[in-house]
């Protein structure tokens, strides 16, 4: 089977879209089948090119047997809606004749957070004559208002117009979480279209013995309990209350706060740390994929916060799995649903109230008095970290995509 996969995001990028892709793609090509990703030049969240790349109009390389087609676009950082649109935009229109210009694949996949991808990925399935299947990883527009970065409009209600047209006219809809789904079932979309496969955690490269490293020592944090918050510092994940509690615990010597990331929040992250002398947090920028592992090692405990939205309600981080594999116990503050229902049925982590500034200090000071609860935590992420394998969740998206393909009817035009 040739599986035809346009996403903005892939390796190097780091963000979750770009490593659920490529580890898929790797399972999905061991397995047999060839696999072309449309993406452009890496430049997520700065808006800036990563070294080696240039943003050329076409470019064709090989990840671990995915075959890789770069199309140029316009590129602007993870901030501000009308530049990001247009990128978005341009994005869609180059990965859309990039993919005209590969042969014909079995199936045409595409992802959002953002739908303009999913919907040249809908238009090259109709040249194509193939099924549509589209990737659901946020429920966006609504996400956007959640952040605060639009009001409900005009524009949000065009941009829900196209959600819907896009759900009506895939063959298959691939849900990142039941939430999601249940929430497309009650907007009118049939179950029987909408198939949940969960963000999981590559179990080779997350595991909760890493080689021995130096980088507790060079980062100050030796003898420290280490309050991690490692990924993308964006506006949906209230840093800036996180940034309270750290400011709570300022007379704290023995606790130490690492942010490790990059996006549209980045910057204020550093500023506050900055003005208010918070001199136990430890920022630094986006890292390489393969230093995550080593990093997450260093912590004791992990933040996995979200703003106090309903949006969010339905959303499952996919650093919850890492830590799980890491054996990595979490204070998970986000919206009452799906990731605070998981991470107590599996017992990883404690959950709290979102932008809850005071209980998450209080909740920092009480694990960290209680060593034998942290081992407890540990030792159950640890045991349900396997059923959430990355090898698990391809082979099953595998499966949805092999059925889809099978189908003798082409993709709707409208």
């Amino acid at each position: 089977m040739h599986i035809l996969f346009l996403s903005d995001n892939f390796p190097p990028e780091t963000n979750a879209p770009a490593t659920r892709i490529y580890e898929h793609a790797v399972h999905w090509v061991k397995a047999g089948h060839e696999v072309t990703v449309i993406t452009c030049a890496p430049n997520f969240p700065e808006g800036k090119l990563y070294d080696g790349y240039t943003n050329r109009w076409r470019t064709v390389e090989t990840w671990d047997g995915i075959r890789v087609v770069r199309m140029k676009t316009y590129i602007s950082a993870n901030e501000g809606f009308i530049l990001r649109t247009i990128d978005y935009l341009s994005y869609m229109v180059t990965g859309f004749f990039g993919g005209l210009l590969e042969r014909r694949p079995d199936v045409v996949v595409a992802t959002s957070p953002q739908f303009f991808a999913a919907l040249g990925g809908w238009l090259l399935s109709v040249f194509k004559r193939r099924p549509f299947v589209f990737e659901l990883r946020d429920l966006w527009p609504a996400s956007i208002v959640a952040v605060g970065a639009m009001r409900k409009s005009m524009t949000i209600k065009l941009l829900e117009k196209l959600e819907l047209f896009l759900y009506a006219r895939a063959t298959a809809i691939i849900a990142v979480t039941q939430a999601f789904k249940d929430d497309l079932i009650a907007r009118g979309i049939s179950a029987e279209r909408i198939h949940v496969v969960r963000n999981g955690v590559d179990m080779e490269r997350f595991s909760a013995a890493p080689a021995p490293s130096s980088m507790r020592s060079k980062l100050g944090l030796e003898g420290k309990f280490v309050v991690g918050y490692l990924g993308t510092h964006g506006m949906a994940h209230a840093l800036d209350h996180v940034l309270d509690s750290v400011r709570l615990l300022r007379e704290r010597n023995d606790v130490a706060f690492l942010f490790v990331g990059s996006g549209a929040a980045k910057a204020d992250v550093d500023r506050r740390i900055a003005e208010d002398n918070l001199q136990q947090a430890t920022s630094l920028p986006r890292q390489p994929r393969s230093a995550m592992p080593e990093l997450n090692s260093l912590c004791d405990v992990a933040l996995v916060p979200l703003r106090n939205s309903p949006v969010f309600e339905s959303v499952l981080p996919s650093k919850i799995f890492e830590c799980m594999a890491m054996g990595v116990p979490m204070v998970v503050s986000v919206p009452e649903g799906e990731a605070t229902g998981l991470v107590r049925r599996v017992g990883s982590g404690v959950t709290i109230p979102p932008e809850s500034s005071s209980v998450m200090a209080e909740t920092i000071v009480a694990l960290e008095a209680d060593r034998p609860r942290l081992k407890t935590m540990r030792d159950a992420g640890l045991a349900a970290a396997p059923t959430f394998s990355r090898s698990k969740q391809a082979a099953r998206m595998l499966d949805i995509l092999e059925r889809q393909s099978a189908r003798p009817s082409k993709a709707k035009s409208g």
